[in-house]
């Protein structure tokens, strides 16, 4: 299969060849985080080690403590690249550890999952490791490895089938479906329920289809805890475990002035549009859809937090939306300045929206822009 450029390699390399910071990159399983390491071990040439967290032998020397015996395992190396490194018990201590014994090894660590990887590395290395995140393929690497019309041309696919690496290089409908439905049962439920000790997997997958039909609306926690009839707390923790396991995002409101600012609910939207077809089994082509617009949204929302992860834009990201009706689809807050986006499938209603009275006449620091098939380009390019 044909090598998918990624955006963050080149900055990634910078990091390990010029700083001395452990490298921890997070991301969805099948994301392409393992290929990433590969593509460095093959750049980096010699004195490369590659280990992978799910084998015992890794985890017994690397959860040891035992500074001799990692020393010996990890040998005269330049670099160490550590795949599923959540797998491995006291993994942040234990870097630590390498770090301050042999601190001219550079370190890569990659993780499925925040909940496990980053609790365990978090107070260790304090101000001594670099994040990056890792999502499925941005828009801009899909134009890079198709060619500069290969998004318009496969944008049915994608919205149906999402932007897995490998589900770009398969060619057959059927086998985008089996593959998406084994990354949903396998990793999805299996690293929460397993992982997090979650005893109800009936709820996950109950939450995850009632929140994939709610996508562009507010969630209430207690219209889902009514629901499923289960506590607030018990809905709140379960959405935090998808958020950590990197299956939703959450994006909350904005609100600064008005009494009748919608406050207390959050949307959300899910990394990748296949998991979320996945979920509720449905890959009818669009035109036989009643969600399209959702999942126009939910395409337009995680592409520009991809490009604004990717390209260094720092922002603060909200919907905005009053008792009466009136509503952002998507707001950011930079460089002070609001800018609010509506998000609209149909050109002609692109065409017509007009920005919410209140809010421009809330807000002298705002601009409001409609984003649709016409124009959506340089939003998340």
């Amino acid at each position: 299969m044909k090598t998918i450029d990624r955006t963050i390699y080149n900055r990634v390399l910078s990091s390990l060849q010029d700083e001395d910071f452990v490298i921890v990159i997070y991301g969805p399983r099948q994301a392409g985080k393992t290929t990433l390491l590969k593509l460095l071990q093959r750049k980096l040439n010699s004195e490369v080690l590659m280990l992978n967290g799910d084998t015992a032998r890794v985890q017994q020397v690397l959860s040891s403590r035992d500074v001799v015996a990692m020393r010996t395992y990890l040998g005269t190396n330049k670099y160490v690249l550590i795949d599923e490194a959540q797998r491995i018990q006291d993994i942040g201590i234990n870097l630590k550890i390498i770090k301050d014994q042999m601190p001219d090894l550079k370190i890569v660590a990659t993780g499925s999952s925040s909940f496990e990887l980053a609790s365990k590395i978090n107070e260790p290395l304090t101000g001594r490791k670099r994040v990056f995140m890792l999502y499925p393929l941005w828009a801009s690497e899909l134009a890079s490895f198709g060619g500069s019309t290969f998004l318009s041309d496969n944008r049915e696919n994608i919205l149906k089938f999402g932007s897995y690496p490998k589900i770009i290089q398969l060619e057959s409908e059927q086998a985008k479906i089996r593959y998406l439905q084994e990354v949903v049962e396998a990793s999805l439920y299996k690293d929460i329920l397993e992982l997090e000790d979650v005893k109800n997997p009936k709820m996950l997958r109950e939450i995850l289809a009632l929140l994939a039909f709610q996508i562009g609306n507010e969630v209430s926690y207690n219209e889902l805890a009514n629901a499923l009839s289960v506590s607030i707390e018990m809905i709140k923790r379960y959405l935090d475990l998808l958020e950590k396991a990197f299956i939703i995002i959450r994006i909350g409101p904005y609100s600064r002035n008005l009494r009748k600012e919608i406050t207390a609910n959050s949307r959300y939207y899910f990394i990748d549009m296949g998991i979320r077809n996945t979920i509720i089994r449905n890959y009818n082509p669009l035109s036989l859809r009643n969600d399209v617009g959702m999942i126009w949204e939910n395409f337009l929302a995680m592409e520009r937090v991809k490009k604004q992860l990717y390209t260094d834009i720092f922002v603060n990201n909200y919907f905005w939306r009053t008792w009466d009706g009136q509503e952002v689809d998507w707001m950011e807050e930079r460089e002070g300045q609001l800018f609010g986006y509506e998000f609209k499938w149909n050109i002609d209603k692109a065409r017509q929206a007009k920005p919410p009275k209140d809010f421009m006449g809330t807000y002298d620091n705002a601009s409001f822009m409609s984003i649709s098939q016409h124009n959506y380009f340089d939003f998340i390019l």
